[in-house]
């Protein structure tokens, strides 16, 4: 059975979890309103996506008519 024989240090245990980190993610400016937004994503102020409405404003702010 194969077990180490010296303890990982945190410094090497660091290094090789270096390229683990989360990516960001890149967010672009609605054409529409001028808010971030998640590139290929619905904006979330305005509900416009490649420049036609996807959702009604309304829905967007959380005002639903009735």
């Amino acid at each position: 059975m194969a077990v180490p024989k010296k303890k990982v240090s945190p410094s090497r245990r660091g290094m090789r979890r270096a390229h683990e980190a989360l990516p960001r993610e890149n967010h672009a400016e609605c054409p529409n309103c001028g808010e971030l937004k998640r590139s290929h994503h619905v904006c979330s102020s305005c509900g416009y996506y490649d420049s036609r409405e996807v959702i009604a404003a309304e829905a967007v702010k959380g005002v639903v008519r009735t």
